[in-house]
């Protein structure tokens, strides 16, 4: 697949350096000379410093046989500017847009909403669905990434990352190990007599470096697993992992920007805004009802606390500096049932998340901008941490990726993959039974979504038409995947 990405900022190399692992045929324009520079020096592919609305530097990119134009600058107006450009030129190009803009997102889903038109003589005519402004495919809002990853955690009690799959009960949780639980020195072949329920280990992340798990495998402290399992379940996987879930009723947010805003808006019913509320977060589980939950938001800049207390008239808005102690004692911040640091400072998010676990909060989240970062928090004990960079990039690949694969999610330091595929007619794996299914690079099937049931698979499962597909891979191993579940390869 050919792709240009306009923008070699996080994003837009993350992107690409993934792109490039695949084996995908990666151009990229950036009008900055440093960044073009510095991607040009790290990544295998084209780099051209020029401007991405310029018709000259897309056609060098290779714009007319590329199959998807992604468009990542600093700049919302600019990336729509070049996708509209774009698209009136090459109408067949996939074409997706970051914006941060509420407003262009909103737009953009009431012009695909679909139209019923009325025909002077036949009646009621069948739905019709206008394409995007601008001819954008796909619009991705990385405050509402951010923040719907965020209130998915605090939907399941905040106890580590957790990863949810559409139309199925279950879901992949990140769970660290802590010394002297009931995993601390249990060999992976006991895991049943510990856990009753049905579930699965699936990956093991151990001092930097990712294991694909067997029997054999002993559990220590320190340790990270990703356990595939009901949702209803999972807590008591954590529980034996040695995190206790506690209600959350009391929530503080440190930062009332864009994602602390958006985060109490998915948090409360907010006067006038449900509708708002619902645009953005409309798939969202309710475990602790909405009245019972008290909402509390410490934000530095004045002029925003006045605006967060119009907005948010249950939610109580404090115009204090989280770094300053006196502040903290006083108003016993430590009573909390959980802590969101959504300020734009990455280090400051981690350092408050840690000094006020310390002080007494159950549960704590962390934006940060990378990986890399979130790692660290991950090791000074934050309970969940959101990636930005990783959470925008996700959401682009799932848009990107073809062969039937419907969603990825990279996981860990980004070295392995959750895919979920939809089998369709043709695809070589169809009728084949599950102890038939290798990759080179080494891969399991995690969950199958056979209609309205989910299921671990056994070593009897055949492949069937339809089947709705999760896997766990090494990165790289896209190409062979779609070799074996892409119609009619």
């Amino acid at each position: 697949m050919r792709i240009v990405i306009i923008g070699a900022g996080l994003v837009g190399t993350q992107l690409a350096k993934y792109l490039i692992q695949e084996k995908h045929d990666v151009s990229l324009i950036e009008s900055n000379e440093e960044r073009a520079r510095h991607a040009s020096n790290r990544l295998d592919c084209m780099v051209i410093h020029d401007e991405g609305n310029s018709l000259h530097a897309l056609e060098e990119a290779g714009i007319a046989k590329a199959e998807a134009l992604v468009c990542v600058t600093d700049s919302d107006e600019l990336n729509m500017i070049i996708c509209g450009l774009a698209a009136s030129r090459y109408p067949g190009l996939l074409k997706i847009a970051r914006v941060r803009n509420d407003d262009y997102v909103r737009l953009s889903r009431q012009v695909e909403a679909p139209v019923k038109t009325e025909g002077p003589e036949n009646g009621p005519e069948p739905d019709s669905r206008e394409s995007g402004i601008l001819g954008i495919d796909h619009f991705i809002h990385p405050d509402v990434e951010a923040s719907r990853s965020i209130i998915n955690a605090i939907e399941r009690g905040a106890l580590g990352d957790i990863l949810s799959f559409a139309n199925t009960p279950y879901e992949l949780g990140a769970i660290d190990i802590d010394p002297g639980s009931a995993f601390d020195g249990m060999a992976l072949k006991d895991y049943h007599r510990k856990v009753q329920e049905e579930g699965l280990v699936t990956l093991l992340e151990r001092k930097g470096e990712l294991l694909l798990p067997s029997g054999s495998t002993i559990l220590g402290r320190g340790d990270r697993i990703h356990v595939l399992a009901r949702g209803e379940n999972l807590q008591q996987v954590f529980k034996f992992a040695g995190s206790d879930e506690k209600p959350i009723r009391k929530i503080g947010i440190v930062g009332g920007g864009k994602v602390g805003a958006l985060v109490a808006e998915g948090l409360l019913s907010p006067r006038g805004e449900k509708n708002r509320r619902n645009f953005f977060f409309p798939l969202l589980k309710t475990l602790i009802p909405r009245s019972s939950r008290r909402i509390t938001i410490v934000e530095q800049d004045y002029r925003l606390c006045k605006e967060l207390a119009a907005r948010f008239p249950d939610a109580l808005i404090m115009n204090e500096d989280i770094s300053d102690e006196s502040f903290v004692n006083e108003e016993q911040i430590g009573g909390l049932d959980l802590l969101v640091a959504t300020t734009n400072n990455q280090e400051l998010n981690i350092i408050t998340a840690v000094y006020l676990k310390s002080r007494g909060v159950a549960r704590t989240i962390a934006i940060v901008t990378g990986s890399g970062y979130a790692a660290m928090a991950r090791r000074l004990g934050v309970d969940v941490v959101i990636p930005m960079q990783s959470v925008v990039v996700d959401s682009i690949l799932a848009h990107l990726m073809g062969g039937g694969i419907k969603g990825l999610h990279r996981i860990g330091d980004g070295s392995v993959d959750i895919i979920e595929i939809e089998m369709r007619g043709g695809a070589p794996a169809l009728d084949t039974p599950l102890t038939e299914f290798k990759l080179s690079s080494g891969g399991l099937v995690m969950l199958v979504n056979r209609g309205d049931a989910s299921f671990i698979p056994r070593g009897d499962y055949v492949f069937r038409q339809g089947d709705h597909i999760i896997l766990i891979a090494r990165t790289g191993s896209e190409a062979e995947i779609e070799k074996l579940f892409g119609p009619g390869a």
